[in-house]
This record gives structure tokens, sequence and C-alpha cells, in this order.
């Protein structure tokens, strides 16, 4: 067995993976390698990081290795940080940059598999923390092992292991053969019973050789072997339930009301019968199988449960444990309006939401439960579920909120009315934004200026939205002006933001370059754990300001220091992916892109769904996959809607209309009302609307590009229109515009010229990852009499331009499944097999699933 820095996955449908890896982490024990194995818990999903505490955390408290990260204390309650250390960055970066590291020096001494079961009940934390190893794993021989059930997984997590190309395993039921090698001849009727899952099989076996014949359910066959137990014992395996799996001894008496000597003597009686096992850590015991615990917690008396974690609760306070650790067992024991609880519930949260919004959001909600008037909760519920990239919830939280606050407090409630605008326009929800915000203004009046430089700001991202782009100006120098008199910095980075976004779309690209300096300057000087935890992260704002008025670099940081601080955020992942292809990253624009579609996807959100449909369109055009972003401008265009009177209705069309000229069909391309269009993207769509007029006979709406000199047959004017481009825009838009010119030279003479033109083109093409563009430029080249092409990399064809999972479709077709056969076998939705399906044509230049079919049979027999 060799290990290296690789995944791998076992997928259970009707068979628990839990035996395959403990097989593996037996072999790899004998060959000498360190293996640390954690698996999540049904009850404990709530607890950050828990997957990775459970492997990890004793064995660092046995044995802690030198020169670690103080940012380990992040993850893992047994690494102590000083009091006092360096927070500076995203604490989730920090946190995966640690236990990364911790791995890395683990490994330097012997080999490591790090074994983490039962993903699909793993907390919010621990699943981003496996994507980023997935993303990037440690530089040292670290082998990962994951078991989970895929129905039940994050798809964020399934997509992740796809784009890493995990090694899959997918166990499927035993068959009647394997279990009457197993079991006898005479044990069909435990196979029809269990559906051939081992574990199921092995309850029901245990139940016949105990019982002599076999209960009616796998519940019945656990209910009576717990009935053999005595009253005492049950209470003590009661106790355990409560405290946890695994769970320690003390702990157990504790829960279940007993000495410890007495708990040792029923723990014992428990090992004998196999309903608990040990564990590598003395003291501490693990459950037979999760289901067995489930079977006992709920069969324990409810009102003793109350008590059993009531009693938890202080035990863990007296030790020491952070209200995260407490916090599942005030949830199961707390009264209503309990102020003691409501506050520790409200620390937990706070503690843990820049790390780990997700399982913040979830303490934020089980306050609200016991105390659901508070507006302080339901604000703080909106911004870490924001914060998750749960927008619809966080919306409905603020909204909430919102209803609660006492009309006094009107700085509380114009901040909450600001955010919830906001969230309401990503949604869609354009109209209610405007409503909310207008009215709101009223109120405020000239008597609470800071309260009106909010709603101010506000406003003119809503006029953004209503392609009322120099009243948007307007209220954006109004916030920042009445910012800068009030001495508020955040008011006057998030108004110079807005303003440097409005003057940009205005056309103002002076107004809109100081904007974006003055904001950045703000920005830049604090660190990420001082900036507001918002569901709009202002950064990424800022990115997209920057992106717009052409500040690339600058616009490269501060997206990427977004993504960081929000890893799964549509709205960051968006305008990130848009800012990574604006610098030539195109692999990896269209991967980002690709998450985000999956994210809003499975969000359920129409509008979130057509902004990643639309940014991943443009990138494939890009790219000169013209199919591919046709198919999915008209997939953001379904999913915006009918309007064509707010930005992303706009947006949406011209992305289309690029993707129709891309495709060769420019004459049946409609543009957008030119007026209508954002100044920065008014050139591409000047561009597409002379193509398709050019295309459709029409006289086109402008005499002065060089694509319409080049069609009345002015080659050298058209060559010099092109040059004049290249001097400015982006990566690709120069590599566009010089290829036009090699064009326009060729056709003037000057085929020196145009061959080094196109030779920058391909070299270009070639750095960003786009390699139908090279390909164009190529056959010009060989046309023009220049055969020697070099390339850095061998560019790939067929097959082997497919992702693990296109591939796997592709074989499923050759298959003759259905797509919703293929759909349930690869648990996704019918939606995104056919993504897959158009992704296939595309890449194989193929038309029919019989085609998909033979080119599979083609690639096996070569």
């Amino acid at each position: 067995m060799t290990v290296s820095a690789s995944p791998i996955a076992v997928n259970a449908t009707g068979a628990p993976p839990s035996r395959m890896l403990a097989e593996l982490g037996a072999r790899a024990d004998a060959r000498g390698m360190l293996v640390l194995s954690g698996s999540a818990s049904e009850f404990e999903r709530d607890l950050p990081f828990w997957l990775f505490v459970d492997a990890l955390d004793e064995y660092l408290r046995a044995a802690p290795p030198d020169g670690l990260d103080d940012d380990l204390a992040e993850v893992l309650p047994s690494w102590k940080a000083p009091a006092k250390r360096e927070t500076s960055g995203d604490p989730r970066y920090r946190a995966h940059r640690a236990l990364r590291q911790l791995l890395e020096v683990l490994a330097a001494d012997q080999p490591v598999v790090l074994l983490l079961d039962d993903l699909h009940w793993a907390d919010s934390a621990s699943i981003e923390l496996v994507c980023a190893l997935l993303r990037r794993p440690p530089a040292a021989p670290v082998l990962l092992g994951l078991a989970l059930r895929p129905r039940q997984t994050p798809s964020r997590l399934i997509t992740g292991m796809e784009r890493a190309g995990v090694t899959r395993f997918d166990l499927g039921p035993l068959s009647p053969d394997d279990v009457r090698e197993l079991l006898g001849p005479d044990a069909a009727g435990l196979h029809a019973e269990s559906g051939g899952n081992p574990f199921y099989l092995g309850e029901l076996a245990r139940a016949r050789q105990r019982d002599g014949d076999v209960p009616d359910s796998l519940t019945s066959a656990m209910a009576d072997e717990l009935a053999l137990l005595d009253r005492g014992v049950r209470q003590v395996l009661e106790g355990a339930a409560v405290a946890g799996d695994p769970f320690l001894l003390e702990l157990v008496a504790t829960a279940a009301d007993r000495p410890e000597p007495v708990v040792a003597d029923a723990l014992d009686v428990l090992l004998d019968r196999d309903l608990v096992r040990p564990t590598d850590a003395p003291r501490r015991f693990r459950f037979r199988h999760p289901l067995l615990r489930r079977a006992v917690h709920d069969a324990a008396p409810r009102a003793w449960r109350v008590g059993a974690h009531e009693r938890l609760a202080r035990a863990l306070a007296d030790r020491g444990v952070p209200p995260a650790g407490r916090a599942h067992h005030i949830v199961q024991a707390a009264r209503p309006h309990d102020p003691e609880a409501v506050a520790l519930l409200k620390t937990a949260g706070d503690d843990v939401v820049r790390r780990a919004p997700g399982e913040a959001a979830r303490w934020y909600q089980h306050a609200t439960d016991l105390q659901p008037d508070s507006p302080e909760l339901w604000a703080a519920l909106g911004s870490a579920l924001g914060a998750a990239g749960h927008l619809e919830r966080a919306k409905d939280a603020f909204v909430r909120a919102i209803g609660l606050v006492p009309p006094a407090e009107l700085a509380t409630q114009v901040r909450l009315i600001a955010a919830c605008a906001g969230l309401e326009h990503t949604l869609g929800h354009h109209d209610s934004a405007h409503r909310r915000l207008t009215t709101a203004l009223e109120r405020a009046g000239e008597a609470h200026p800071a309260e009106a430089a909010t709603l101010m700001t506000a406003i003119a991202q809503d006029h953004l939205f209503r392609l009322e782009f120099d009243r948007a100006v307007d209220w954006s120098r109004q916030a920042r002006d009445m910012a800068v008199r009030l001495g508020e910095p955040n008011g006057v980075a998030a108004a110079a933001m807005r303003l440097a976004f409005s003057a940009a779309f205005a056309g103002d690209h002076a107004a809109a370059t100081a904007a974006c300096a003055e904001a950045a300057d703000l920005l830049d000087a604090r660190a990420d754990d001082e900036l507001e935890l918002s569901p709009e992260p202002i950064v990424a704002q800022l990115a997209a300001a920057e992106l717009l008025t052409g500040r690339l670099t600058e616009a490269g940081r501060h997206a990427e220091r977004a993504l960081a601080v929000t890893r799964h955020h549509v709205p960051v992942m968006f305008w990130t992916g848009l800012v990574r292809a604006a610098l030539g990253r195109l692999p990896d624009a269209a991967a980002l892109l690709d998450e985000a579609v999956e994210i809003a996807r499975a969000a359920g959100n129409d509008s979130m769904l057509g902004w990643t449909l639309m940014a991943r369109s443009t990138v494939a055009a890009t790219c000169g996959e013209a199919a591919l972003a046709r198919t999915l401008a008209e997939d953001s265009v379904e999913a915006h809607g009918p309007a064509t009177d707010t930005f992303p209705g706009v947006w949406t069309r011209l992305a289309l209309a690029v993707a129709l000229v891309e495709s060769g069909q420019a004459a049946t391309a409609v543009v957008p009302d030119l007026s209508l269009i954002p100044a920065p993207l008014r050139p591409a769509a000047l561009e597409a609307a002379v193509r398709s007029d050019l295309a459709a006979g029409r006289t086109p709406r402008s005499e002065g590009l060089a694509v319409v000199a080049l069609h009345r047959g002015r080659a050298r004017e058209a060559a010099e229109l092109a040059l004049a481009d290249a001097e400015h825009g982006t990566v690709v838009e120069v590599a566009r515009a010089r290829f036009l010119a090699a064009q326009a030279l060729a056709e003037a003479g000057d085929v020196d010229e145009a061959v080094r033109q196109l030779q920058l083109v391909c070299a270009t093409y070639d750095r960003c990852g786009a390699p139908r563009r090279r390909a164009e430029a190529e056959r010009l080249l060989r046309r023009l009499g220049h055969r020697r092409v070099h390339h850095r990399s061998t560019p790939r064809s067929g097959l082997a331009t497919l992702t693990e999972r296109e591939l796997q479709i592709a074989r499923l077709i050759t298959d003759r499944r259905t797509n919703a056969e293929i759909a349930g076998e690869l648990y996704l939705s019918r939606k995104t097999v056919e993504t897959h399906i158009r992704n296939l044509f595309h890449k194989l230049s193929v038309t029919s699933r019989v085609e998909i079919a033979r080119a599979v049979e083609q690639h096996d027999r070569d």
C-alpha cells in the first residue's frame, strides 16, 4: 500500500463502510503507519470541527509535537494557545492551515492515515475543513480515508471529492449468495429482512442466535437485546447515550447519576455483551454502532434524559469546558425564557461564528427557540446564516429581527433594514427591497444623519438594480459625504465602495477609480477579524467595483481575501470567478463557478442560480466554448425570469447574445438597449450588437469598430483599430484584439506581422488555459504557412478532457441508462445530469447519446 497526499472515499448505499475503513486502518498500522480515526456523530453534529476533535485531540493531548501553529486551538481543545497571539486573517482559513500543518508535522516521521467515518453526520466546519484538505492536500505522505452515505452528504463535499479525483469504493448490499456463504443455507429470511445491509444482518443474526428465531425488525432485535440488561446496567448505557459517542467513564457517571465504580462494573458487562467497545484512549468507549446509540437514547425516559443533560451541562461547566462544548446539553435541558441558557447559547454562537458560522447559526436558532422575542438573537442568526451562504433564511431572520426592534432604537433598525435589503437584491426581491429602504429613510429624516447615511448607501444599490445609474451616483455621494462629516470609517468605506460601483456603471471612470482607492485604503488597514460579519462581505463588493473600473490586480487581491473569509458564499464566488477570468485564470474561474452553480442549485434559489449560470456562461464564452456558453446563458435567462428592466435581466440577456454570437448564430442575437447596459459592459455589448447587425445584413450600430472595417474590406484600418484596442483591457480581451488584428494584417498582406501577433495570442491562451482559443489561432497560423507551433503542455482531446463525473456519466450512457437512472445511481439531481450531458456533447463534439456511447467504445478499443 502506497501512501501519499491522496484521498479515498467509501460510499455506502446498503452496506456500512466503517468495516472497510477499519480494515484499511489495520493494514496501515501493521506496516508501521500512524493511523488516526474519528467519526461524526448524529447528536454532536453542531459541535465545530467535532470530526477532527474525535480523530486527533486525544493523540495530541498524550504526545503533543513541537513547532505547531497556535491557530490549532481553533480546531482542537487540547491545544492551548497563548493568551495573546497574532490573529490576522480569516479564522476559518487559519484553522485549515493549522490542521494541514499538523498533518505534515505528524507525517514527517511516518506516513499518516487519517480515517474519517460517517461524514454524512459531520458538522459544517468539519465539512469545510475536509474540502480544504481536498483542495490543497498536505505536502507529506498522508492518506485521507472518508466514509459516508452519499444521499445524506452535503453537495459541496461531493463536489469537492469529484474535483480532487478521490478514489471511490461504492459498497452495495450483500447478495443472497453472500448471506448464505456467511450464515448458512437457511439464511434467506435474514437477507429479506435486512435488505443485505451487513449491520442489519449482523443484528438479526445475533438475535436469532440468542432467541432462536428472527425478530420482526431490526428495532425489535435491538430492543430484545437491551431488555436482557439489568436495570442498573441499562441506566448506565442510557447515560452513555446522553454523554456522547465516544464517551468518557466519568461523564457517564454524571449523566447516569451513579458512582464511578458502579459505572465501571456496568461498562464491563456492556463490553462483554459487545454493546460498547473500547477505544485507544483509556476511560473512553464507543457504542457498537450509531444506530444502537440512537435506539438506547430514544428509549430512555424523556424526563430522565432532561435531568441527565442538565447534570452533564453543570459538570462540563465545572471542568471549564467553553460554552460551545456545553450548548448541546443546554438545548436538551433548558426551560423557555431561561436567561442563563439563552446567554450561554448566544456566547457559544459568538465564540465560533467567524470560524464556523453554520454551527453558530444553530446555537442562535436554539436561543431564539427559547426566547423568540429577542431582536438581538434574530439579528445574530441572520448574520451567521448569511456568512454561511443560507441567504433566504438569513433574510427571513432579519425580517423577524426588524419587526421586534422597538421604534425608538432607530439605529439598530436601520442597520438591519440595510442588511436585509442587500440580501433581497441578491435574491431577486427588488421591489421589496425598494419599499423597505424608502420607507425607512422617510422615518429617519434629517434628525438621524448616521442612519440616513446607511440607508442612502443601500438605496444607491437599489437604483443600480433598477438601472438608474445617475441616481445611484447621487445617493452614493450623499451617503459618502455624510459619513465623512460624521467621522464614521465603516460608513465611509461602504459608501465609497457603492460610489465606485455607481460611477463605474454610469461611465464616470475617474470618480469610480478615486472611490475604489478610498475604500481600499480603509479596508486594507483592517484585519479580517475587524471586518463586520455581513451577509454581503464588503471586501467582495470592493473587488467587484475594482473589476468594473479595471483595477484588476487590486480586484484579485480583494476577491481572494473575501473568498477566504466566506468560502461557500455564492455572491462572493460569483465575483471572484469573474475576477479570476479577467486575470486570465480561466480554469480556476470555471472550477469556482461550477461549484457556485451547484451550491445555488442545491439552495433552490432561482435568482442565485441565474447569476452563477450567467457568470459561468461568460467564462465559457471567453474560453471559446460557445455551445456550453449558449446553454448556460439560456438557463440563466430562464432562472432570472422575464423581467428585462433590472440589472440581472439585462446582464443575463447580454450574456446570451454574446454566446449566440460566439456560437455562429449572431443574426439571432438580441442585445439589450445599450442605454440600459452599465458602461463597463457596453464595449462587449456594442461588439455583439454590431456582429449581429452584420450577420443579419443590417446597418451596424457603429462604424468605428475593427470588425466593421474588416467586414467592409478596409483591412489596414481594421488592423490599426484592433491593435489600438489591444493596448488596454483584460488579458483575454487583449488576446482577442490581437487575433482580430492578425486576421486584418493577413488580409492586408502583412503576413510576418500577422504571424507575430498570432504567436503572442497562442502564448496568452496557453497561459490562460483556453485551448480552444489557442487552437483557433493555430489554425490561422497554419493557413499562413507557419507550422511550427509549440505547446507548453500536450493538448488533451476526447475522453481525456472529461472530468471524473463526466466520464462516469458517459459510461452509464453507454450502458443505456436513462437520465433518471443515472441521477439515482450517482445521487445527483436530473438537472445536474442534464448539465453534465450537455458538457459531454460539447467536449466530445457530438450531438446524441449514441455518439457518446460510440466515443466511449472507441476509446476502450484503442
